[in-house]
């Protein structure tokens, strides 16, 4: 089972509950899901600003739950997907990635650590190859004419007590699917790094 959630926050209820950055979005759906202390992350969320609200879209295998902050007005779902929902050919997509590359750091003496750093791309071509990779994992390609790669800028955060950044990129265009349980599944696990930080949703919508 896939559900989907919307939530839509208005800016003043935003600044009273203190939501300053990813992590605090990411902690405040946490609370979509209560009674889960200790247990992994199976939710994905992706975060839009409009004009005058915020829009946060939650997927997951478990229906959310609204939570005390949340009045039911701003409360859209849970609204469940079926699989024949990823048995269409080719869809429109839109994806807010964290696309990043392995970089070996090397030591004093010229030998390399054993874990690697991960640095953000940036130029238009490393953007295509990395979701073209991406699609090929994930049962879908990526038609190229209609690629739009947008730079969403950096996004700063604080997690218990240390800062940390990532650099969002907005992908926009049609895929093909090539396997449908593998498209499922990416957008179900999400696609890419930081997805307990609002990136790797995939929206899709069936090109009829």
């Amino acid at each position: 089972m896939t559900s989907l959630t919307e939530i839509t926050f208005d800016l003043a209820t935003v600044a009273r509950l203190r939501i300053w950055d990813v992590y605090d979005w990411h902690q405040r759906t946490w609370e979509c899901f209560p009674g889960r202390d200790g247990q992994p992350r199976d939710f994905l969320t992706r975060l839009d600003r409009k004009s005058d609200h915020f829009q946060l879209l939650i997927v997951s295998p478990v229906e959310p739950t609204r939570p005390a902050w949340c009045p039911a007005d701003w409360w859209r779902g849970p609204k469940l997907i079926p699989e024949s929902y990823f048995a269409r050919s080719r869809y429109r997509f839109q994806l807010c990635a964290n696309p990043t590359k392995k970089v070996a750091v090397q030591k004093p003496d010229g030998s390399f650590k054993k874990n690697s750093r991960r640095v953000p791309l940036s130029k238009r071509e490393d953007l295509i190859a990395w979701i073209i990779r991406k699609g090929e994992q994930g049962g879908f390609s990526v038609e190229e004419d209609s690629l739009r790669t947008i730079p969403r800028g950096r996004e700063y955060f604080r997690k218990n007590g240390q800062r940390g950044l990532h650099s969002a990129v907005e992908f926009q265009g049609v895929l093909a699917v090539t396997d449908p349980q593998k498209l499922h599944e990416a957008f179900t696990h999400g696609i890419g790094p930081a997805k307990a930080f609002g990136f790797g949703l995939l929206v899709i919508a069936p090109i009829h």
